[in-house]
């Protein structure tokens, strides 16, 4: 089966429970979590951390997925805008799989080139105050992230 689907899951990855979406950054993560029926994203927390021990950030998302039932991951892979991989690829690839190996729930990565100026976009439009737009572009980054991947299992 592919990563992040579980037993009981139909061929698009359909199965009962939330999924987290992950919009990774070396100082803020952006978290984002499903409804039951998987259909719509939800930003739900920005956790900061120090971009160098992850215990904190791997502490509190574990948390976040108990805390909201969550059973499949998707991280947003943070690519260059030519493809070409970078070191905070890397990085991100290494937590997730951190987080797989804490949290029981191996992470399925999509490409996130541009969420974060999507959401800077959206922000932006809805005439939201720049330090507002501050404290939560990481979550809408994640939001966008987690709601192409339930898009794509249609």
């Amino acid at each position: 089966m592919p990563p992040c689907f579980l037993k009981g899951e139909n061929d698009m990855g359909k199965a009962p429970g939330r999924v987290m979406g992950i919009d990774f950054g070396t100082r803020h993560i952006g978290i984002a979590v499903s409804d039951e029926l998987r259909v719509i994203a939800r930003g739900i927390e920005t956790v900061n951390w120090n971009g160098e021990d992850p215990e904190w950030a791997l502490n509190r998302i574990c948390e976040i997925i108990k805390e909201t039932g969550v059973n499949a991951i998707v991280i947003g892979r943070p690519a260059r805008t030519d493809g070409t991989r970078s070191e905070t690829q890397d990085k991100a690839e290494a937590f997730g799989a951190s987080l797989a190996e804490r949290c029981g729930i191996e992470p399925v990565f999509r490409d996130e080139r541009y969420t974060t100026v999507l959401a800077s976009r959206y922000l932006h439009e809805s005439n939201m105050k720049a330090k507002k737009q501050k404290k939560i572009i990481d979550q809408v980054a994640a939001e966008i992230i987690l709601q192409d991947y339930l898009n794509m299992l249609g």
